[in-house]
This record gives structure tokens, C-alpha cells and sequence, in this order.
């Protein structure tokens, strides 16, 4: 059976959600999958970006990952997003790639794959949960299928508990309860991609 192609697509301001992702494809590819680790274009002006230290920082280091593009969901089995809060919603930068998949989406190519959702915020409850449920409402239009990590591991417990999608406090340390419980989520959804091929 092929390996399952795994499209990671993530935003990320100062590096959180960079890391996130990086744990997520580690996992992935030890999982047997075959992954394209992607970021979103920044949408913001280069002056704002430039502005702020830690966000010029990150970007940086960011620069040579492949920026997503809709056929890079088109050629994958299955979707893991990473988005940090902003406000309880996603970051504008994520919404701004979602809604440029309408063509994909009116050709059924997101229909029937597996997704999950992370996310990242400043505090405990910046409203983590609804970013993960309003990215999930979104993923139900096209009607690909919530592959969320539940309460399926006790990784996820240990790593706070959030049954939608791992969620990360900005500055805390990628410690490894964190990284069993991205691993995991990671690893859960390959192995339901794997299901569905089979």
C-alpha cells in the first residue's frame, strides 16, 4: 500500500506554531507517511513584520518552507492544520489560504480525507477550543472528515486535555508531554488515513 501523503499546513507569528509542526512531521514521517510540511503566506506588510523582533525572527527562519498552495491539498491523502488564536478565531493569514480553496473544494478534492487542527495561543484560554472548532466548521464544507485526537491516548491528558486538537501556551516549553501528545495526534491521523486507503 502507498504511504500516506500528509499535507501539514501551518501559520505561525513568532515560532510556536512552527514548532508544532515540526514535532507533527517528525511523528508523521515515523509513522510511515510521506509529508509536505507547508506554511501559509504572510499576508501582513513587511513593515510590520520588520517591526516587531520576535515576528521579523521567525519569519526568517521560516523563509525557506514551501508556502501552501491548493494542490498541495489536491495531491495529499489527509490535512493537519496549525493556526495560532487571534481573538478566538483563527489567524487572518490561515483564513486568507482557506479561502483560497474554493475551486479545489467545488471539484470535491478535500472531499473524504482526514484533517485535524492545532492551535496556539498567549494564555491558557485564549480561546484555543474555538479556533480548533471554527477550523473544523470549515473542514465539514468540504467535506473532508474531523480526525480529532479525542481522549484516544493518555497523551493527551497529560498534555492538557483539549479532546480537538493539541493546543500550546506561547513561550511554555515543548516539553514531552507535549510533544507525546502532537506525536500522537499526528500519528492518529495517519493511521486513520491509512484506514480509509485501505
Amino acid at each position: 500500500m502507498p504511504a500516506v501523503k500528509l499535507a501539514i499546513v501551518y501559520y505561525s507569528t513568532y515560532g510556536t506554531g512552527h514548532t508544532m509542526a515540526e514535532i507533527a512531521a517528525e511523528a508523521a514521517r515515523a509513522a510511515g507517511a510521506e509529508v509536505r510540511l507547508l506554511r501559509v503566506a504572510e499576508t501582513a506588510p513587511q513593515e510590520v513584520v520588520n517591526g516587531q523582533e520576535g515576528w521579523k525572527a521567525a519569519a526568517e527562519k521560516q523563509k525557506d518552507i514551501k508556502v501552501a498552495t491548493p494542490e498541495d491539498l489536491v495531491w495529499a491523502d489527509a490535512f493537519l492544520f496549525s493556526s495560532p488564536t487571534r481573538y478566538g478565531q483563527a489567524a487572518s493569514q490561515m483564513r486568507a489560504f482557506i479561502d483560497t480553496l474554493g475551486p479545489v473544494w467545488q471539484q470535491g478534492a478535500l472531499a473524504n480525507k482526514p484533517v485535524s487542527a492545532m492551535t496556539s495561543a498567549g494564555n491558557p484560554h485564549g480561546g484555543q477550543e474555538a479556533t480548533i472548532l471554527g477550523l473544523y466548521t470549515s473542514f465539514i464544507h468540504w467535506g473532508s472528515l474531523i480526525a480529532a485526537p479525542g481522549y484516544t491516548d493518555a497523551a493527551v491528558g497529560a498534555a492538557g486535555g483539549n479532546p480537538y486538537g493539541y493546543s500550546h501556551t506561547q513561550g511554555a516549553p515543548f516539553d514531552d508531554k507535549a510533544k507525546a501528545a502532537i506525536g500522537h495526534q499526528a500519528r492518529r491521523l495517519v493511521e486513520i488515513a491509512a484506514k480509509l486507503q485501505g
